[in-house]
């Protein structure tokens, strides 16, 4: 079972104050965290609840993985909800990234928590307008093979100068500049 301590100290730990919207985001996932009784759940709307995503970088860790969202109709990384079974935070993210894509993830690299970001989420399959609280974890692939899944409409790999073709979202290029930093 999930710790909401651990997710707590996790996410406290991330903290670089010249980026104000990772520090928003972060305040806010702390204060679900402080405040809420079910913030692992996806069935807590108000304020919402918190997701994993991946952001996964190829063998040479020269591109990321990217996801064609078929409910959201955009490219984005692969993530998505935490499951009562998952062991961590770290285990959701790795299950939703290999359930999206089948790509395999190197085991003997730490996964890194690279940001976080609380973003709106369009009412849709019976759920209201909702927040996501969402820790993105940064994982390397084995190989560049991937597996299209029933959640995207495609699957690509893409390099850093190709990110607005694909319209990517502010906070994956922020997640990708402070991995390559930390890197």
């Amino acid at each position: 079972m999930l710790d909401p301590r651990a997710a707590y100290n996790l996410v406290k730990a991330l903290n670089d104050s010249t980026d104000g919207e990772l520090v928003k985001s972060r305040d806010l996932v702390l204060l679900l965290l402080d405040h809420t009784p079910a913030p692992f759940s996806r069935d807590q709307f108000m304020p919402g609840h918190i997701t994993c995503t991946g952001l996964v970088l190829d063998p040479a860790r020269a591109d990321v993985l990217l996801i064609h969202h078929g409910r959201l109709d955009r490219w984005l990384l692969p993530g998505g909800h935490v499951e009562p079974a998952d062991p961590t935070l770290v285990e959701a993210a790795r299950r939703e990234v290999v359930e999206e894509t089948g790509v395999l993830l190197d085991p003997d690299l730490a996964p890194l928590l690279v940001d976080i970001d609380v973003h709106g989420i369009p009412p849709g399959k019976g759920e209201p307008y909702h927040l996501h609280h969402d820790l993105l974890f940064a994982f390397r692939a084995l190989s560049r093979d991937v597996q299209v899944s029933h959640e995207s409409r495609d699957i690509a790999w893409n390099s850093r100068d190709q990110f607005d073709r694909y319209d990517l979202p502010r906070n994956v290029r922020r997640a990708v500049a402070r991995l390559d930093s930390a890197l």
